[in-house]
């Protein structure tokens, strides 16, 4: 049998993502066009970022700044919508600000300020989610469910920002429905002050239908495409 190509595999890898979402739509009763599907390619190299295009995938996640960074240059003659999925330290927001489309992860005011500061300076406006924490593990960020409010509030009252709606990551080893349960809740809280934030980027390879089922809107999926992490090399 013949090797395998890389596109073949990243061809099978996204057929299989989509049967599970057409399955898991189906469930929930939801249509699948209400959900985005972002190809977290962190690791993977930008061949990989231009096989996913070519298979019709327009919108790329990445969560370290300067694997981003060289990635969206070597592919900036491509129409992709580029996410930031990853912890974010103010210090980089003008680098990231520079070609992310979406930001994800925003858990403080001073984040904020920084990213909208960057985004006025560079002429853009760049959609920004609210980061939820779930459980009580400060290295995985976000902001508590009780904060999420007034950050929501700052967000959208800060130049070269648009308030997009939340984020949040499963904790480790929890019910995920129970997880994605409490983000749907804090999701509706946002949207009674602000009804254009209708994002609610929850989901990754291990989790999506439950996801789906809770109300996910972006789904964050990045083994489950490409396969296992390998060391990035440009």
């Amino acid at each position: 049998m013949k090797d395998l190509t890389r596109r073949d595999q990243i061809a099978g890898g996204l057929a299989e993502v989509e049967a599970r979402i057409a399955a898991a739509c189906q469930a929930a009763g939801r249509a699948r066009d209400e959900l985005t599907l972002v190809a977290v390619t962190k690791t993977y190299p930008a061949s990989d970022v231009r096989i996913l295009a070519g298979l019709g995938v327009g919108d790329v996640g990445e969560n370290r700044d300067q694997e981003a960074a060289a990635k969206a240059q070597e592919c900036a003659d491509l129409s992709l919508t580029w996410h930031f999925v990853g912890q974010l330290q103010t210090n980089k927001a003008r680098s990231v600000v520079a070609y992310a489309d979406v930001v994800h992860s925003v858990d403080r005011i001073r984040l904020a300020a920084a990213l909208g500061r960057e985004a006025v300076h560079a002429g853009r406006e760049v959609t920004c989610l609210v980061q939820v924490a779930l459980d009580d593990d400060p290295a995985r960020g976000g902001a508590r469910p009780a904060d999420v409010p007034a950050l929501a509030d700052a967000l959208a009252g800060t130049e070269g920002l648009r308030l997009g709606g939340v984020m949040a990551v499963a904790p480790l080893g929890a019910d995920p429905v129970k997880a994605f349960t409490r983000l749907r809740e804090v999701a509706g809280t946002v949207r009674a002050a602000h009804p254009e934030a209708g994002i609610v980027s929850a989901g990754m390879s291990g989790d999506l239908a439950e996801a789906i089922a809770c109300g996910a809107t972006h789904l964050r999926v990045g083994t489950a495409l490409l396969g296992r992490r390998k060391p990035f090399v440009r």
